[in-house]
């Protein structure tokens, strides 16, 4: 449901909702931004079944200049469980979760000053 999304985005990662996209009275869609990042979610019309896995095979990256360490326990604070703690690998700093639809996000931040 798109509005459990949008909850989730808002209320665990921080994003506004920028945008509020509707057709005949019906949202379709949610424009957010989190600093320079955008992301659109839109309604899945359920035409490929509501069952199918969502998800897979997709990994989406957002590099923040934030604390990893310090984002990561604020999610973790709000009950969401990371895919993975955060670790140091390649320069970066990043942590791993999935969202309520089962797509996977890698967070990361730059190690270098």
């Amino acid at each position: 449901d798109l509005e459990r999304s949008v909850h989730w985005y808002t209320e665990i990662l921080g994003f506004t909702v920028d945008r509020r996209h509707e057709r005949d009275g019906k949202l379709m869609a949610v424009s957010l931004k989190a600093g320079a990042v955008r992301l659109l979610l839109s309604q899945d019309d359920g035409s490929r079944g509501l069952d199918r896995a969502r998800g897979e095979a997709i990994s989406l990256r957002i590099t923040t200049r934030q604390d990893i360490d310090a984002l990561a326990a604020s999610i973790r604070e709000q009950g969401v469980a990371l895919d993975t703690e955060p670790m140091s690998a390649h320069g970066y700093r990043i942590f791993r979760l999935s969202d309520p639809d089962g797509f996977r996000f890698t967070v990361s931040s730059s190690q270098e000053a």
